[in-house]
């Protein structure tokens, strides 16, 4: 499943897991999350954050440039 990443922290959103101390629950697809909503670690806006292929987290988790997302 597609992730979306942060540009300003990188910080990752994974539907998957959702963020549920902020209301977002598991299996949310990115775009329900409200147009309001921001970054819960640097406070940025949901338009700051980019699609993130499968393909590409998987790449950057196996060279270390991001940790597992464990929401």
């Amino acid at each position: 499943m597609d992730k979306y990443i942060c540009t300003v922290c990188a910080t990752i959103y994974d539907p998957a897991l959702g963020i549920p101390e902020d209301g977002i629950y598991p299996g949310t697809p990115f775009e329900a999350i409200p147009q309001d909503w921001v970054c819960t670690v640097c406070g940025s806006p949901k338009n700051k954050y980019i699609l993130l292929p499968e393909e590409e987290y998987q790449r950057l988790l196996n060279e270390k440039l991001i940790r597992k997302n464990s929401n």
